[in-house]
């Protein structure tokens, strides 16, 4: 039976549930997650740990909710006149038939405008090519020196200081300090990094402050200050806030550690785990060395083994027992020959003893002293004969030595040759002559010759 096209349809009729129901699914399903600014009124806080409040602007509001799950991942603590940044689902209450926002995320206004601006100074350096791996410089294995850009009051100078102190107690640290947080940070700050960098002190630099807010970090995002990191010519790590945080310090830096302290163990070697490898290197050391003196020691007792089959002393051992007969028997033969020989002597003494020349002996001593005296005299009398005659001899050479005569004003005359100048027939003019006087010598050139009678 067809319906007459003058019939009216069939009306579909909806419970005020199946109605709702459907307006949320429609809501849900048709609109995706939005972000919204505005501000928080009317806000209630039930036992169950959900957030309920209202979203306004000048001209609107909205109802929104904030579950537990959500609300406990919040970093700040909302409150009523409080401008927000939401994530939100469009959504529909279906008891109340009320229209809401199931807010997904939720962050502080002026927290979002800094973190756009971080985000668009993120994406710009990053376009620029200041966070490449590139242009990253090698840490230091081993620094002697250890720059910190830091606040001098902070806690953070302290757990560096008691980080290098347990790691590496040799390092020198060279604080440069600066205020990290408010307007003049960043000046500082860059001005601390170009000093460092010119100076050029220290191996590696660390660039560092404690936790805190977005804002209290600002200062690290500040394009001025990832610009002096990148341009510095010392390596830099920085070590900014905790494990969560992030700056665009962070990413221009030559490493990046999750603290102050991570980054003065990222400076720093490990001592305790330098002696361990030590330790186990010396370990390892001994056990090669064992084991090549134990193959070392076998290839000696094999060759030793070798070199005692082929060594003569196998025929010497075989010639032994003869060698011991006859060293016994030779040791007899000797003894008997002894036995012999000391009696034979003992008979010549027994007939000598009648001779013995000892009985002569005090005679013929007293008649060497006699001889001895007799001696005496006569050398000391012959050297005093010997010594007038010396004392003769040498007044008569004296009387006749050429030195006498010089002794009296007189010189002798040598040419260059050492030939004596008897003569001015052997001389020429400008010829130089040696004049030799009683005590010394001279040099003289002849100016004049004198050719008178010789005589």
């Amino acid at each position: 039976m067809t319906q007459s096209p003058d019939t009216p349809p069939a009306r579909q009729i909806y419970t005020v549930s199946a109605l709702n129901r459907a307006a949320r699914g429609l809501l849900e399903g048709g609109l995706p997650l939005v972000w919204l600014e505005g501000e928080i009124s009317n806000l209630a806080r039930p036992v169950s740990g959900h957030l309920y409040f209202s979203l306004k602007d000048a001209a609107a509001q909205v109802r929104c909710a904030l579950f537990r799950n959500r609300a406990a991942l919040l970093r700040f603590q909302p409150g009523n006149g409080m401008q927000v940044l939401v994530r939100a689902r469009v959504s529909l209450y279906e008891p109340r038939g009320d229209f809401q926002l199931q807010i997904e995320h939720m962050e502080d206004a002026g927290h979002g405008a800094l973190q756009r601006a971080f985000e668009a100074l993120k994406q710009k350096l990053a376009a620029e090519g200041l966070f490449d791996a590139a242009h990253k410089q090698p840490l230091p294995p081993t620094p002697r020196r250890i720059g910190v850009i830091t606040s001098p009051s902070g806690a953070a100078i302290h757990d560096i200081l008691n980080t290098i102190r347990r790691r590496y107690p040799i390092a020198h640290v060279i604080l440069y300090p600066v205020p990290v947080q408010g307007d003049a940070a960043a000046e500082k700050i860059v001005a601390m990094l170009h000093t460092a960098s010119v100076r050029a002190e220290c191996d590696v630099l660390i660039v560092a402050r404690g936790g805190g807010s977005l804002e209290d970090l600002w200062a690290f995002n500040k394009e001025s200050v990832a610009r002096a990191i990148f341009n510095c010519t010392l390596p830099v790590i920085s070590g900014i806030g905790h494990e969560i945080d992030f700056t665009i310090a962070d990413f221009v830096a030559d490493a990046r550690a999750e603290t102050p302290t991570g980054a003065a163990e990222r400076a720093t070697p490990d001592a305790g785990a330098w002696r361990r490898a030590f330790a186990e290197s010396g370990a390892r050391l001994a056990q090669t060395l064992l084991r090549l003196l134990a193959t070392r020691q076998a290839r000696l007792d094999w060759c030793g083994e070798r070199l005692d089959q082929l060594h003569p002393s196998r025929l010497l051992r075989d010639r032994a027992q003869r060698l011991d007969e006859l060293e016994a028997r030779l040791g007899n033969a000797t003894r008997l020959l002894v036995q012999r020989r000391g009696r034979h002597l003992g008979e010549l003494v027994a007939r000598m003893q009648p001779c013995n020349p000892a009985h002569r002996l005090p005679v013929l001593a007293g008649r060497l002293r006699e001889l001895r005296q007799q001696l005496g005299f006569a050398a000391r009398t012959r050297i005093g004969r010997l010594d007038v005659r010396l004392g003769l001899a040498a007044r008569a050479l004296h009387a006749v030595s050429p030195l006498a005569t010089l002794s009296r004003g007189y010189a002798i005359v040598s040419s260059a040759d050492g030939d004596v100048v008897t003569s001015t027939a052997q001389l020429h003019e400008n010829q130089a002559l040696r004049v030799r006087l009683h005590s010394g010598s001279l040099g003289v050139r002849v100016t004049e010759l004198d050719q008178g009678e010789e005589g």
